[in-house]
């Protein structure tokens, strides 16, 4: 992806330009391989494909490594720079994000763990229509927030964060027409509970997308939006929408 370099100042020290152009190139590419790697659970879930499952399992590490990599970096550029406003701002939204993208990894290799064991099972493949629609939005969440963190786009930022709602939804229908199966077929439990766990993979890998938007979207305006009802995340990110107030 294409970085946007407007966002923070221009420095005395081309090297203090480098490390912060470093720190994000590393961020977006740590993004596309956590991106790929949902991705791919999914399919071979999907698809009954153990083999890119444990494939995609073994991506987990390189993801882990490339999380302490990018952290140390973050804290070294902080104790020799000493760096302030909007540099700190985008060196902490970074470290923040490069955490979430970790978990993301994690999720992930979960899903994998649960495809092959639905593989092994020989399952009737109940609930994955379910995991279909919302692997596809979750997987929309995490290419759009990557993108929004590339090109410091806080409205495109902002339809994440507000996308998790959708997700959320979609979770809540979905749990309860699985846990209405297992109540009707006690034979299909084991497999239910796999799906059930995915499911909820998916959901937290909604969850930290929306955090990485919050970051961007803190790092661009200096407002902490965390916590913040949408309608007022869509005011600090300068986004068009309509009725986006959320319930007390």
């Amino acid at each position: 992806m294409e970085l946007n370099k407007d966002s923070y100042s221009t420095h005395i020290s081309q090297q203090f330009n480098d490390e912060l152009e470093l720190i994000r190139t590393e961020l977006l590419t740590m993004g596309g391989i956590v991106e790929r790697q949902v991705h791919d659970a999914v399919k071979a879930l999907l698809t009954g494909d153990a083999e890119l499952a444990e494939k995609s399992r073994r991506v987990d590490r390189q993801t882990n490594d490339m999380e302490l990599m990018i952290d140390e970096r973050c804290t070294m550029i902080i104790a020799r720079r000493q760096p302030a406003a909007s540099d700190l701002r985008l060196i902490v939204a970074i470290s923040k994000a490069v955490n979430d993208l970790e978990r993301m990894g994690d999720e992930a290799s979960r899903i994998c763990r649960h495809a092959i064991e639905l593989v092994e099972e020989g399952d009737s493949q109940r609930g994955y229509q379910e995991v279909r629609h919302i692997g596809s939005l979750v997987s929309s969440m995490v290419k759009d927030v990557l993108t929004a963190f590339a090109r410091n786009d806080t409205e495109l930022a902002y339809h994440v964060a507000k996308q998790d709602k959708a997700v959320d939804l979609e979770y809540r229908t979905a749990m309860r027409s699985i846990v209405t199966y297992m109540m009707e077929d006690s034979r299909a439990i084991s497999s239910c509970l796999n799906v059930i766990w995915v499911l909820r993979s998916l959901e937290r890998i909604g969850d930290h997308s929306r955090n990485i938007a919050e970051q961007l979207i803190y790092l661009v305006s200096g407002t902490d939006v965390r916590h913040a009802p949408l309608a007022e995340m869509r005011e600090v990110a300068g986004a068009t929408d309509k009725d986006d107030e959320e319930p007390a």
